[in-house]
């Protein structure tokens, strides 16, 4: 068995090119284009996934008798001395080599001789790639959801603290309702929650092994798919050959929950920019976060939240950027597909980068509750309670939205709130309005009157808090 086993592996690649495939060609590839053409400087950091997909690949090959046990035993040795050597910074890289893979075979090659030659048996760079991609972005989503809920538990601690710090809540930016601060970061709560949701739906249809589809058309050998995917931790096999090989769409489905997590980043950070500036004044951050002016001593500048805000960008032009690549490939894998980790391994670096920063970062936000106070008190915020009022007691809403913006502009033409004019000035636009009518009218009365799942009662932002934390359990 073992001798046709050698008939059937790859043959050396050559000293004078380097390359698996230098016997089909009369001249080596050139200077240019081996640095054109090369992922090496990129893709090395799939090297440990390259070395798990191959260990797993051996122990099948071994498993259903296409190898034998000595040459398992070589591969094994070879593939923890290679991963020692990587990890500590010994591994020569050669550009020559392309990438990463033919980069780690050629060195197993020169540690363990022939068996490493007959690694590749079954197996494709095709399929290799596609398995290695998906094991480095399973383990990058899991990390990606673990930030996430440090940065949610850190929303939940500053929400506790400020279930009833009154301030305006805003449509087209105006002043239109008030609010807790807790109800509006618990807000956000909420959109990494459906973030997290649709990481995980992605890491399910991603995890699906392409391993044994070889370059394309699968294998003649009767290898076990099965069990490869098992070692894994794959949920299954890709079931076709084709799609297996040249499928990106869970890459371009993670950049697209990347972008809508940078999203909803992005517009918490325009607000803690806004908020920031004296005109709101409604927090401060910790000095770690900012930066000052060369010119003007006086600044303090929300560069932290205002670099997520751009890498948002940065990363919405990542996913064009896969979905232009693969818009008009056809089947089944193309040299194309090179293009697809850079963006990738990007994405995930700032993605990363930004929670873990984000998380920190709210751990500094100290609130200036009076300000949020005195702001809600501009603007109205209650004359929605006082059209409701009106409706209760029997005025049909149109009407008493009607009365109510005669009564606004009678307040905003005295220059008062309110709550500052008399009820004989408000009886004049509906005798409805009694002495019940100022308890409407403060902030807390508004407030406290929204009492149900997802209003902005302070009792029901705790009762919003607490399911919080046991989805977070």
């Amino acid at each position: 068995m073992a001798t046709s086993k050698k008939k059937n592996a790859p043959s050396e690649p050559s000293e004078k090119s380097g390359n698996t495939w230098s016997g089909r060609f009369d001249e080596p590839v050139s200077e240019l284009v081996q640095r054109y053409t090369a992922s090496v400087g990129f893709d090395r950091r799939l090297a440990d996934y390259d070395i798990e997909g191959s260990l797993a690949h051996a122990r099948m090959l071994s498993a259903v008798g296409i190898s034998d046990g000595g040459d398992l035993a070589a591969i094994e040795s070879g593939l923890s001395r290679i991963r020692d050597e990587i990890r500590n910074g010994e591994f020569i890289w050669r550009l020559e080599l392309e990438d990463v893979h033919l980069n780690i075979e050629k060195r197993l090659t020169t540690l363990i001789g022939d068996a490493g030659k007959r690694l590749h048996t079954a197996r494709s760079r095709n399929d290799q790639v596609a398995t290695d991609v998906r094991l480095y972005l399973r383990a990058s989503i899991d990390d990606i959801i673990r930030l996430i809920h440090a940065m949610q538990h850190a929303l939940l601690d500053l929400a506790k603290q400020h279930a009833n710090t009154v301030m305006p809540g805003f449509t087209h930016l105006q002043v239109a309702q008030p609010v807790v601060f807790g109800h509006h970061l618990m807000a956000y709560f909420e959109m990494l929650k459906r973030d997290v949701e649709r990481l995980s739906d992605c890491r399910k249809r991603m995890n699906r092994l392409p391993l044994g589809a070889a370059a394309l058309a699968g294998t003649s050998y009767p290898i076990d798919r099965e069990m490869v995917a098992g070692q894994l931790g794959f949920d299954g096999v890709c079931e076709n050959s084709l799609d297996a090989v040249s499928d990106r769409d869970f890459a371009i489905e993670f950049c697209a929950g990347a972008a809508l997590i940078m999203t909803h980043l992005s517009r918490l950070s325009e607000e803690l920019i806004l908020w920031m500036n004296p005109s709101f004044g409604f927090i401060e951050l910790a000095d770690r976060f900012c930066t000052g002016s060369s010119i003007m001593p006086q600044k303090k500048n929300p560069d932290v939240p205002e670099l997520v805000r751009g890498k948002a960008g940065r990363i919405n032009g990542h996913l064009v950027a896969l979905l232009t690549l693969m818009k008009a490939q056809p089947l089944a894998y193309n040299k194309d597909n090179q293009e697809d980790k850079e963006p990738l391994f990007d994405t995930v670096d700032t993605l990363t980068d930004t929670l873990r920063i984000y998380a920190d970062m709210l751990t500094g936000v100290r609130v200036k509750q009076d300000a949020m106070r005195n702001a809600a008190m501009r603007g109205y915020a209650t004359a929605t309670d006082l059209a409701d009022y009106l409706t209760k007691k029997g005025l049909p809403f149109r009407e008493a939205h009607e009365a109510v913006a005669q009564v606004v502009r009678l307040a905003d033409n005295s220059d008062r709130e309110l709550s500052a004019l008399t009820l004989p000035e408000l009886k004049k636009f509906s005798e409805l309005i009694d002495n019940d009518i100022f308890t409407v009218l403060t902030l807390e009365g508004s407030i406290s009157s929204r009492n149900h799942i997802g209003g902005t009662a302070p009792a029901q932002v705790r009762a919003a808090i607490g399911r919080a934390r046991k989805w977070l359990s």
